[in-house]
């Protein structure tokens, strides 16, 4: 049984929600969101990456940058620029990628079940990054970057979803990077939000997309408020934080690419042949019969490999051992342990300097790219992660290796808030 709540949403007014949208604040570095937000002073990433208004070498970590994302906040609000419900609402956000939609409940939802294990996890935590996270709670009194989860889909809240949308009007619609459509409806109807919590207490478990550390840290902070409060019921709303529910037939993984810096000594044919150990290699033919680049996946347990402008297809042969388990049998797996690791001698794929992740929303342009440039000797091209696969592995009480899922369309960031007053 998962609880879902209404809240009073913090957000912007109508006409300043294009300025305010921004990305969220993991997939853009420091320079890169101070390059963003330039000539933008009402962006989210004044207040989720606020180290972009101190001077340069501030530590992420350190007390002033969230003391700086707490006045950048607050400003806006004085302002008037961002306003708060006057009654719990729920909210639907809506994303539109080309012919990809996917509509998800915008929810507060609950720490306990997060502790009960009801909301399934598929990656370890960073403490340094937990506990940012946490701070940054903390200072803002408020969960400002929503969580992703997805649960099994069930025609009763998709139709609920649906008359949310049927019968409220858009709150905002924007048209933001990628040319992704963002649209913000609320649902205000008493009647209409009852079946909405009633329904999600059929729901057994809600699994991260993305948001393993917001979700941990604040379960902590709620820890933290609740060792603090004599009174404390489990209604408070610290007990509540913000994400958006999609079942898992909206959601869309895309590949997850690698570059590797050299061969790890080997000569090309030394390489070739110690891959073949293992795969089948040979150059990728297209179906009109000429020799092209840009080579996708077309199913799991099949790579594309580029190297000296020549892409290639990489595929698994029985020497390839994963005995059914739900881990190992991954692509990103298999390419770890049995290429990356023993060839290319890429034991740390989370900490190796050599390697380099490229979400495939930037294209396989950009392997051939970083390859061409010199920067990087070889580039493999994945097929995407399944999100059965990823569930299997959340059920199983595992891990997904580093790097496995790049989940796209991403959310938006300050289009609503969830506080803690």
């Amino acid at each position: 049984m998962i609880t879902v709540r209404p809240f009073r949403g913090l957000r912007p007014i109508p006409e300043k929600a294009a300025q305010v949208a921004s990305p969220p604040y993991d997939v853009l570095d420091s320079e890169e969101a101070k390059e963003k937000a330039k000539n933008n002073p009402i962006s989210f990433l004044h207040i989720i990456k606020s180290e972009i208004d101190l001077p340069p070498g501030t530590s992420v970590y350190d007390k002033t940058v969230y003391n700086q994302g707490v006045n950048n906040l607050q400003k806006l609000v004085k302002q008037g620029i961002l306003i708060q419900e006057d009654k719990p609402c729920f909210y639907i956000y809506r994303m539109k990628m080309g012919n990809h939609e996917q509509a998800g409940l915008v929810a507060a939802t609950s720490s306990e079940d997060y502790i009960q294990h009801k909301i399934k996890k598929h990656e370890h935590t960073k403490p340094a990054k937990e506990s940012d996270r946490a701070h940054h709670i903390l200072y803002m009194n408020a969960h400002c970057g929503p969580v992703i989860f997805m649960y099994h889909a069930r025609e009763a809240i998709d139709r609920l979803i649906a008359e949310g949308m049927r019968i409220s009007d858009p709150l905002y619609d924007l048209i933001c990077d990628y040319n992704i459509q963002h649209t913000l409806y609320r649902i205000s109807d008493p009647e209409l939000i009852q079946k909405i919590i009633e329904v999600f207490k059929n729901v057994d478990a809600l699994y991260i997309a993305d948001g393993h550390h917001r979700s941990a840290a604040a379960t902590r902070v709620m820890r933290f408020h609740r060792n603090r409060n004599p009174d404390h019921s489990g209604e408070e709303s610290y007990n509540f934080f913000l994400a958006v529910l999609f079942p898992d037939s909206h959601m869309k993984v895309l590949d997850y690419n690698r570059a590797v810096k050299d061969l790890n000594g080997f000569s090309k044919e030394t390489f070739f042949n110690k891959i073949s150990e293992k795969f089948l290699v040979s150059p990728y033919i297209a179906p009109n019969g000429k020799l092209e680049k840009a080579y996708r996946p077309e199913k799991e347990h099949m790579f594309g490999m580029y190297i000296d402008g020549q892409w290639y297809k990489v595929t698994t042969t029985d020497a390839v051992k994963h005995s059914g388990d739900p881990v190992a049998i991954l692509d990103v797996s298999i390419l770890q342990n049995h290429l990356l690791g023993p060839i290319l001698g890429i034991q740390d794929p989370r900490n190796d300097d050599r390697i380099h992740f490229i979400g495939g929303i930037r294209g396989l342009g950009e392997l051939e790219r970083l390859v061409d440039s010199g920067q990087y000797r070889v580039a493999f091209s994945m097929h995407p992660t399944g999100i059965s696969q990823i569930m299997a592995v959340a059920d199983a009480n595992r891990v997904m290796p580093p790097k496995s899922t790049w989940f796209e369309p991403k959310l938006r960031s300050g289009l609503i808030i969830h506080t803690m007053d």
